[in-house]
């Protein structure tokens, strides 16, 4: 739609970075708000943050130009292409980003002996709305979008730099995925966010977003049609779809894993005393 914010003669300043960087500040201090009421420490807290989003969008970039080896910009023979702008500009796999970013923080979290889970549950939330204002961008710059549609809710992208830098077909109507996405991000957000004020054990606020949005994910990969996101048993599923499958499992694991809930007896009157007492 307006792959570009502002155009100063060859210099412009891309939608996409723009509102992913919003994205990130907003993810951000959510996240951090919500560590102090876990007891975390204002500055790890900030660190882990910044430390997981540098993890996300080098994950990201490196899946992206993974899966486009072969195809799109054809990587393989032009590796000079992976460091252009147009592949900076062109955004990334976010679930390249998810992955990388669980290993820098499974890192970040034993080195500094934080309380793992209990920082997951701090920043589920803020990355489940960074990632709906990023999807934003994403449909800003035409990355991301859909397969062509004749339902009305279609979106039809014109602008020929869209096509330029991620493909987007022109003047046909696709499945707006981006929207779809950001839609679905905000929801998690709000039920994350009430959940965590009802919070019962560590872990409840991570696995029931790795859940969500597995499952969220899973299903939109449908309606991508962008290529570059792999495909697993003879292209039945894609390879973010496989991810997402393996997101809502560790989700589940960590409420199935959870620990039990601690059963506290109550004195039941004189007699139980009494009859103690004799003992």
């Amino acid at each position: 739609m307006f792959p570009r914010l502002l155009q100063f003669g060859h210099f412009g300043i891309p939608t996409y970075g723009v509102l992913v960087a919003l994205g990130v500040l907003v993810g951000l201090w959510i996240s951090v708000r919500n560590s102090a009421k876990q007891g975390i420490r204002a500055e790890n807290a900030w660190d882990f943050g910044i430390a997981v989003v540098l993890a996300g969008i080098v994950g990201a970039k490196v899946l992206y130009v993974i899966l486009d080896w072969r195809t799109g910009h054809a990587y393989g023979q032009n590796l000079r292409d992976i460091f252009s702008l147009d592949t900076l500009q062109a955004g990334g796999v976010f679930s390249g980003g998810l992955v990388a970013a669980f290993v820098v923080a499974a890192w970040f979290l034993r080195k500094h002996q934080m309380p793992a889970l209990a920082t997951c549950d701090a920043f589920a939330p803020g990355l489940a709305m960074g990632h709906a204002i990023g999807r934003l961008g994403c449909f800003a710059a035409g990355c991301c979008y859909g397969k062509p549609t004749t339902h009305f809710w279609g979106v039809t992208f014109t602008n020929p730099l869209a096509n330029q830098l991620v493909g987007t077909p022109l003047h046909e109507a696709l499945e707006p995925t981006q929207l779809f996405e950001s839609a679905v991000e905000l929801s998690i957000f709000l039920f994350l966010t009430w959940m965590f004020k009802r919070k019962k054990f560590d872990g409840q606020i991570f696995g029931a977003y790795l859940f969500l949005y597995g499952i969220a994910r899973f299903f939109i990969e449908f309606l991508r049609g962008d290529p570059g996101r792999g495909s697993v048993f003879g292209g039945v599923l894609s390879g973010t779809q496989l991810i997402a499958i393996g997101l809502v499992l560790t989700g589940g694991l960590i409420w199935y894993l959870r620990p039990a809930p601690k059963i506290v007896l109550a004195a039941s009157g004189p007699q139980s005393v009494s009859h103690t007492q004799s003992e």
